[in-house]
C-alpha cells in the first residue's frame, strides 16, 4: 500500500514544489492548508487578510492541488494561533523583549497540529517547503540539518519541533537551490509559479509591527512618558511607551548626541529604555531557557557554534548546560544580544537544539 503523506500548502511557490516532489517520490498525497489569521481583525492592508493565510493563498494551493490531481482541504487554526502565537508575540513586547514568531508557529502550532491531522487522514508523514534535512546518522537516528542553499536555509526556526517529529517529516526542498525550485515550478507550469514570497511577518503584511501592537494593546502602547537614560543613568530624552522599541535600535530614539545610539535595555516595570554607543550593545555570554534538543542533551560542556539571530552568520561559543537552560560563551564578544529571539545551536550543519535568550551578559 502507498504510504499517504500529509503535505501542509501555503499557496506560496515552495510549498507547491514540495508537494510535486512528494508525488515524484511515489507517496500518496493530500494538500492541507492552515487558516491561522484574519488580518481586518486588527485593521491593516484590508484588501488582504494577511501574507500567511488571506483568500488568495487558499484558492492558489487549492488550484495546484487540482493540477496534481490531489485532494485539498482547509483547517481552520485560528484560535490556536490567536493563544500560542499572537498572545505570546504581544506579551513579549509588554515585557520589553522581541519575540520570533515564526518558531512558535512551527513548534507548537503547525508540527503538532499537521501530525494530529495526518493521523486522522491515515497519514504517516507530514511534508512542507521549508530549506532544511532531515537525514540519518550513523547510529540510525534522524538529525535536522541546514538546507544545501545557505541563502535560504530555514533549520534556524524549526529548532522547537519535537525531536520524535524528525521521523514523521519530510523535507522535500532541503537539497534544492530557490532558483532550481522556481525553475521546477515554471517547468511544471504550476499555478504559484509567480507568486512573490513576503519577507514580514505572517500577520503583520505591512511590516508594521508598532501599528499591530497599538491595536493590539493600545494602552500598553500608550504607557504614558518614560525615560530614556544613557549608561550613567542620565536622563537624555523621553519616549512614549517602552514596547515601540528593541534592543539594538537606533532610529526613533530623538535624542541629538555627538555619536549614534542605541538601545541597550529595556526596563518594562519603570517604563525606562537605556540607550549607549556601539560598543555597549557587545555581550561576551548569554543565558538560554525553554531548550528544545534535538540530540541527546548534553551534560557537559561543549563546543558549538550558535545563531542569536536569523540568518546570522553564527558565531562559535562554548554551551555549558543547566537544568532546562544553557549558558552560552562566545570566543568572541556579540552585538546586539537580545531577549526574546532564539539561539539555535549548531555543530556543522546539524541543528543541536536551541532555546530563547533571557539576557546578554557583558
Amino acid at each position: 500500500m502507498t504510504e499517504r503523506v500529509l503535505v501542509a500548502m501555503s499557496g506560496g511557490i515552495d510549498s507547491s514544489v514540495a508537494l510535486l516532489k512528494i508525488l515524484e517520490a511515489g507517496y500518496d498525497a493530500v494538500g492541507v492548508t492552515m487558516k491561522l489569521w484574519e488580518y481586518r481583525d486588527v485593521g491593516g492592508n484590508l484588501l488582504r487578510e494577511s501574507n500567511c493565510c488571506p483568500i488568495e493563498a487558499i484558492n492558489d494551493a487549492r488550484e495546484v492541488c487540482v493540477q496534481l490531481g490531489v485532494p485539498h482541504y482547509t483547517l481552520d487554526f485560528q484560535e490556536e494561533f490567536r493563544e500560542q502565537v499572537i498572545d505570546n508575540f504581544v506579551s513579549e513586547y509588554r515585557q520589553g523583549n522581541t519575540p520570533n514568531p515564526c518558531v512558535r508557529c512551527n513548534s507548537l502550532i503547525k508540527w503538532n497540529a499537521l501530525l494530529e491531522q495526518a493521523d486522522r487522514l491515515g497519514a504517516n508523514k507530514i511534508a512542507t517547503g521549508h530549506y532544511a534535512r532531515i537525514e540519518p546518522v550513523a547510529d540510525g537516528s534522524l538529525v535536522l540539518k541546514k538546507g544545501h542553499d545557505q541563502n535560504k536555509d530555514q533549520s534556524y526556526v524549526l529548532w522547537g519541533i519535537p525531536r520524535a517529529s524528525l521521523a514523521h517529516t519530510l523535507l522535500p526542498l532541503g537539497n534544492f537551490t530557490k532558483a532550481e525550485v522556481r525553475a521546477l515550478a515554471a517547468k511544471h507550469e504550476l499555478a504559484t509559479a509567480g507568486v512573490e514570497e513576503s519577507q514580514d511577518i505572517c500577520f503583520v503584511p505591512d511590516n508594521d509591527y508598532r501599528r499591530f501592537l497599538e491595536e493590539m494593546i493600545p494602552e500598553q502602547m500608550a504607557a504614558g512618558v518614560g525615560e530614556i537614560v544613557d549608561e550613567a543613568g542620565e536622563v537624555l530624552g523621553y519616549h512614549q511607551g517602552h514596547a515601540a522599541y528593541t534592543v539594538g535600535q537606533r532610529r526613533g530614539l530623538g535624542i541629538a548626541a555627538p555619536e549614534p545610539l542605541y538601545v541597550t535595555s529595556i526596563d518594562p516595570r519603570s517604563n525606562r529604555i537605556s540607550v549607549g554607543g556601539r560598543a555597549a550593545l557587545f555581550s561576551g555570554s548569554c543565558q538560554v531557557t525553554d531548550m528544545n534538543w534535538l540530540i541527546p542533551p548534553p551534560v557537559e560542556p561543549i563546543d558549538i557554534h550558535a545563531h542569536i539571530r536569523y540568518n546570522s552568520v553564527g558565531a562559535g561559543a562554548k554551551l555549558i548546560p543547566e537544568k532546562d537552560s544553557a549558558h552560552l560563551e562566545f570566543d568572541e564578544p556579540q552585538l546586539a544580544i537580545t531577549p526574546g529571539q532564539s539561539a539555535v545551536l549548531y555543530r556543522d550543519d546539524v541543528v543541536l537544539g536551541g532555546g530563547i535568550i533571557t539576557r546578554g551578559i557583558t
